[in-house]
């Protein structure tokens, strides 16, 4: 995030680059880098002659550069957005010539999403030297309560260990998609509020109580009425629960208790950070420990990749109902 406000602040002061080529796997930063040029760098009087929005699938590097040697009309700068870059992987190297020597009153912005330019060719090492090459890498899991903390932080709101880790398992690392929410929250919300499981149940329509986080919890404390009651929501409700999430979460979670085990140090700090979790929960881990020795953690996780195979429709008829209480029984017993 740090980059990413580097780069606003540069565009701010006048400090603008040729090219800004964006690429890599996690989207969301991209498009809002590639929004803010768009919205910001000229003026509207002067977007209408000086401004213009390509697709990759639609045009050749080398109407992109005839493009970007243009000068703009009644105008310091003209902005060219190539969006959907990616489409342009084989014939990107031609990009090249033009950035050894880019026209300075064109800023052209590519969106290069879920790909990368390779680091050894001198295409890159021409728009590094001459332009801004942003890497926008996925979050790990575990790094995503964090960045939901930091963008609500920003925003004057605050939220719960609890709240953040039901929206990462119901969600996953789509930050577009977390980002989407956020908004419905904060449209909703006064600033300075403290947002808790229950605002995400009321408005973003996660169960407070039946949810992976409530059954990795129950599970952890070997609470079989209570696990069992989240595992029938589960089968009732299938679309809002899918099995390959929960046996994914539930796969994490004991992986990480079978960290937990190998450990010398189970202070509270270290444990998180080894874990890379929040330090509000390494009591479910010490918790679980207790309950589940390390070789039946390590069985419990044999467990968990036989019902992800038959999840898969590999070697079982079983229904997701059938394979999720079965796994259950023998996670528990």
């Amino acid at each position: 995030m740090n980059e990413i406000k580097t780069i606003v602040s540069d565009i701010k002061k006048g400090n603008i680059k040729p090219i800004y080529f964006l690429m890599g796997d996690e989207p969301y930063y991209i498009d809002k880098i590639s929004e803010y040029i768009e919205k910001n760098v000229l003026d509207e009087s002067e977007k209408g002659f000086n401004q213009v929005v390509m697709y990759g699938r639609d045009v050749t590097i080398d109407e992109i550069i005839a493009s970007a040697k243009r000068y703009p009309m009644m105008a310091e700068k003209q902005v060219i957005i190539v969006k959907e870059a990616q489409d342009l992987v084989r014939s990107i190297d031609k990009l090249e010539a033009y950035a050894e020597n880019p026209q300075l009153s064109t800023v052209l912005v590519f969106n290069y999403k879920y790909k990368k330019l390779d680091k050894r060719k001198k295409t890159y090492k021409a728009i590094a030297k001459n332009g801004l090459i942003y890497d926008s890498k996925k979050l790990y899991e575990n790094q995503v309560a964090d960045w939901i903390r930091k963008v609500l932080g920003g925003r004057k709101y605050n939220i719960e260990p609890k709240a953040s880790q039901m929206l990462v398992e119901f969600l996953g690392t789509d930050l577009s998609k977390i980002s989407n929410e956020l908004d419905k929250l904060t449209a909703v919300l006064s600033k300075e509020t403290i947002i808790t499981d229950k605002h995400i149940e009321e408005n973003i329509g996660i169960s407070k109580d039946f949810n992976n986080f409530e059954l990795r919890k129950a599970i952890g404390q070997k609470e079989i009425v209570k696990a069992n009651r989240i595992i029938n929501y589960f089968t009732q409700n299938p679309k809002n629960n899918p099995l390959v999430m929960t046996i994914s979460l539930l796969n994490s979670f004991f992986t990480q208790l079978l960290m937990y085990h190998g450990l010398k140090d189970k202070s509270k700090g270290n444990v998180a950070k080894v874990l890379g979790v929040n330090p509000y929960f390494v009591d479910d881990y010490s918790s679980a420990g207790k309950k589940y020795p390390m070789r039946k953690v390590s069985q419990i996780i044999g467990f968990l990749r036989e019902a992800d195979i038959k999840s898969k429709g590999v070697g079982a008829n079983q229904s997701s109902s059938d394979i999720l209480k079965e796994l259950l029984f023998k996670i528990l017993h």
